[in-house]
C-alpha cells in the first residue's frame, strides 16, 4: 500500500475511534490497539512530514510552548444570558414569550454546564480555531488547548465552507476528584471547583498542561453554517450531532407546565451528569422567532437561564477530629449528622483551620447549616446559637500531632498548623513520591502506588531506606515482576549519581523548590558545606529569603534529618554539586529569554547565565537588564521593546557569554 494511503486510513479511523470513544462513549477496540496504530503514523508522518495534515490525531498536542494568547474577534456574538431565579419569573419570561410569538411556541430547555464557552471554527469540515468567549465580541484565541480536548472533532464528515459552534469546556467531577488527589499527594494547593479548575487549564501556554488536565466540552449552538440552512434549533443540534460533536441533552417542550417540570427534574438529577451543572437554559426553538425578536443591549429576548440555589440544610455537629495531610498540615474536619445535599448524603465538613473555628465558634453539639461549596465540597455557614446545648466548650487543635506526637507550629506566613515530624507517618507518601519524582531523584517506576506498596510491606520507612531494597523483595509485590522489580532497583541505582540540588529539591525542605536547590547547590557546592551555612550567609543569596533560611537550618539541625543524611551517604548518594560557579560577572542582572534558540535550549541558556551570577526571569519588566530573543519571539519581545530594555539575538548572548559585557543599546 502507497504510504499516502496508508496514512490517510490510519488517520480517518483513528478520528473515528477517537469519536467513538469520547463523544458516543462507546469504544470499539482497546486503548493498546488504538495506541498501536496511533504510533505507526506518528512513524510515517515523521518519515513524510510534508504529508502531516492539520486533522490528524497526532497534531492534537503541539510541543510549542505559547508566548500568550492573541485575541479573536467573534463574526457572531457569543451573547450572555438573562438570569431567572423562581418559577413565577420562568412564567413571566413565557408570557412575554406568547404575546409576542402567539400560543403553541416551542422551547429547548437544556442543563447549564458550569465552565468555560468557546467558540469553534471549521474551515471545509477542518477545525482551524478556537476561542473563548471574551465579553461575547472579542476572545482569545486558545486553538493549540482546544486540540488537546479529544471531544472535539479535528475534520467533519461534512465539508462546509464555513462552520461556528459554540460549547461549554468542562472538567469532569471525576476528574477533578483525580487531580486534586494528585496535587494533594503531591504537596500543591488544590484546585477550588471544576469550572475554575476548565478555565485555568485552558488558558494555559503549555498545550501539554492542558492536555494532561483532560478537559471536555458539550456543544450547544450552531453560531454559523454556511451553506446550510434550518428551521429550528432542535434542528441545528441534531446536524452537529450527525457532524460528531458532542451535543448537550435538552428537550423540546411548549407547555409552560411541563418546561418548569424539565427544570426541576435537571435540578433534581443535576449530580447524575458528570460535570456541574449551575441552571437550566430555556430557549425559543423556532430560528425565525430569534431573529424577529432580536436581543435588546445585554442579552438576547428569546431565552433565559434559570439558576439553580445552593442547597442548604441544618445538621448537628456529633464529632471533630484532626487529620494530618501529605504535607504535614493538621486539617479539623466536623463529624455530621448524615444529611442529603445535591444528590449525595453529607457526614462530615471540612473545618479549614483553627482560625475558622473560631471565628465561626463552631462546637461540638452544635446545629450548623450545611451547603456543597460548588457542588462538591461540603462546608459549614453558620451556627444556629439558639439550639445550643448547655456545657459545650470552644474547640481548641491540638498542640501534638496525633499521628506522631510531633510537636505542631503554626506557619508564620498563614492559618495552617504543622506537624514537624520529619518521619510523621501521615507524610510518608508524600514525602517518598516526591523524592522520587521527575524533577528530584528521577527514580523511574517509583510512582506513588509502588511506593505504598513499598510502605505497606514494610520495605521502606523513609527515602535512604530506597537505597537498600532488593529486586527479590521488590518482586514480591503486587503487579510488579521479576523485570520490573530489576527496573526499579536499577533506577534508585542510578539515581545516586545525581547532582547535589536534585537532592536538595527531593528531600522537602519548605521553601526549598527546584529554583533553590540549583542555586544553594551552585553556591556552596556540597551538602556539608551548605550544612555549615548560617543564617546570615543563606540570606545573603539571591533568592533565598529570611523565612526560607530558617526553615532550612531547621530542617539541617533536625536528628531524624542528620540520620537521614548520614545513611544517604552512607548508601553511596552524591552530595557534590557538578554545577559549578563560572564567574560572577552577572551578579545582580536579570535575563528574560524568549522564543526558539538554535544552539542551546532555553533551560541551557538560563543554566548558563545562572553559572555566571545572573538571574533568568519569567517576565519583563523595568528593572530586566535584557531580553533575549530566538526565532518567533512573542509578548515579551514587544513589552522589552516598549520599556525599553536591550533586547540580543543568539549571536550576541554568546558574546555576552564571553565577554559578560551588556550593550547599552541595542
Amino acid at each position: 500500500m502507497d504510504y499516502r494511503e496508508e496514512m490517510k486510513q490510519l488517520r480517518d479511523f483513528l478520528n473515528q475511534q477517537s469519536y467513538l470513544y469520547y463523544v458516543l462513549d462507546a469504544p470499539v477496540i482497546p486503548d493498546y490497539e488504538y495506541d498501536r496504530l496511533n504510533r505507526r503514523l506518528e512513524e510515517l508522518e515523521a518519515e513524510h512530514p510534508e504529508e502531516i495534515t492539520p486533522d490528524s490525531p497526532t497534531q492534537r498536542v503541539g510541543d510549542k510552548i505559547l508566548e500568550g494568547f492573541e485575541t479573536y474577534e467573534h463574526p457572531v456574538p457569543l451573547e450572555s444570558l438573562q438570569d431567572v431565579f423562581n418559577a413565577e419569573e420562568v412564567s413571566e419570561f413565557l408570557d412575554r414569550m406568547r404575546e409576542a410569538l402567539g400560543d403553541g411556541a416551542a422551547y429547548s430547555v437544556e442543563p447549564k454546564v458550569d465552565g468555560l464557552s468557546v467558540a469553534l471554527e471549521y474551515r471545509d469540515g477542518v477545525f482551524v480555531r478556537g476561542a473563548t468567549r471574551g465579553d461575547g465580541r472579542v476572545g482569545e484565541d486558545v486553538t493549540e488547548n482546544l486540540k488537546t480536548i479529544r471531544a472535539i472533532p479535528m475534520q467533519l464528515p461534512e465539508k462546509l465552507p464555513r462552520l461556528i459552534v459554540r460549547g461549554e469546556v468542562y472538567m469532569s467531577r471525576a476528574v477533578f476528584a483525580e487531580i486534586n488527589a494528585r496535587r494533594e499527594l503531591e504537596g500543591k494547593p488544590l484546585m477550588a471547583n471544576p469550572r475554575n479548575a476548565a478555565a485555568g487549564s485552558l488558558r494555559q501556554l503549555d498545550p501539554k498542561i492542558c492536555a494532561e488536565r483532560k478537559l471536555d466540552i458539550q456543544v450547544f449552538n450552531l453560531q454559523l453554517a454556511e451553506g446550510k440552512t434550518f428551521q429550528n434549533h432542535s434542528e441545528t443540534l441534531d446536524y452537529m450531532a450527525s457532524q460528531h460533536f458532542k451535543v448537550i441533552p435538552h428537550k423540546t417542550l411548549s407547555d409552560p407546565a411541563e418546561i418548569q417540570a424539565e427544570i426541576d427534574r435537571i435540578n433534581e438529577e443535576r449530580m447524575d451528569y458528570p460535570f456541574d451543572i449551575d441552571g437550566a437554559v430555556i430557549k425559543s426553538d423556532h430560528l425565525a422567532d430569534r431573529e424577529r425578536l432580536g436581543s435588546t443591549a445585554k442579552f438576547p429576548k428569546w431565552a433565559v437561564a434559570f439558576k439553580y440555589p445552593p442547597e442548604k440544610k441544618f445538621s448537628v455537629v456529633q464529632d471533630i477530629v484532626v487529620q494530618v495531610g501529605r504535607t504535614g498540615v493538621l486539617t479539623p474536619k466536623a463529624v455530621l449528622s448524615p444529611v442529603r445535599l445535591a444528590g449525595t448524603t453529607v457526614t462530615n465538613a471540612t473545618l479549614h483551620n483553627q482560625d475558622f473555628i473560631t471565628e465561626k465558634d463552631i462546637r461540638v453539639g452544635d446545629t450548623v447549616l450545611v451547603q456543597k461549596a460548588g457542588e462538591i465540597i461540603p462546608e459549614i455557614l453558620s451556627v444556629d446559637f439558639d439550639k445550643r446545648p448547655e456545657g459545650t466548650v470552644p474547640y481548641t487543635l491540638p498542640d501534638a500531632c496525633p499521628v506522631c506526637g510531633a510537636p505542631v507550629v503554626r506557619d508564620e506566613d498563614g492559618a495552617a498548623l504543622r506537624c514537624t515530624g520529619a518521619e510523621c507517618p501521615a507524610q510518608l507518601l508524600r514525602n517518598l513520591t516526591h523524592f522520587a519524582s521527575r524533577d528530584a531523584m528521577d527514580i523511574d517506576g517509583c510512582g506513588p502506588a509502588v511506593i505504598q506498596q513499598l510502605i505497606d510491606s514494610g520495605l521502606i520507612s523513609n527515602a535512604a531506606d530506597l537505597y537498600s531494597l532488593h529486586a527479590a523483595d521488590v518482586a514480591k509485590l503486587d503487579r510488579m515482576g521479576e523485570k520490573s522489580a530489576e527496573n526499579l532497583i536499577r533506577a534508585i541505582e542510578n539515581s545516586k549519581a545525581n547532582d547535589l540540588s536534585r537532592l536538595l529539591y527531593g528531600l522537602g525542605i519548605r521553601q526549598v523548590g527546584e529554583k533553590a536547590a540549583k542555586v544553594l547547590a551552585a553556591r556552596f557546592g556540597s551538602f556539608d558545606a551548605l550544612a555549615n551555612a548560617s543564617e546570615e550567609e543563606l540570606t545573603a543569596i539571591d533568592d533565598v529569603g529570611p523565612i526560607t533560611a530558617r526553615y532550612l537550618r531547621e530542617w539541617l539541625e533536625s536528628p531524624q534529618s542528620k540520620d537521614l543524611i548520614a545513611r544517604l551517604k552512607v548508601a553511596g548518594v552524591n552530595m557534590e554539586s557538578r554545577t559549578k560557579p563560572v564567574d560572577s560577572r552577572f551578579a545582580g542582572q536579570t535575563f528574560v529569554l524568549t522564543g526558539a534558540l538554535t544552539h542551546f535550549t532555553r533551560d541551557e541558556a538560563a543554566e548558563m547565565i545562572e553559572q555566571r551570577g545572573g538571574k533568568a526571569a519569567g517576565s519583563v519588566s523595568k528593572k530586566t537588564t535584557c531580553v533575549v530573543a530566538g526565532e518567533n519571539a512573542g509578548s515579551k519581545y514587544d513589552k522589552a521593546v516598549a520599556l525599553g530594555v536591550p533586547v540580543l539575538d543568539e549571536a550576541q548572548l554568546l558574546n555576552l557569554l564571553e565577554t559578560g559585557e551588556v550593550p547599552r543599546e541595542v
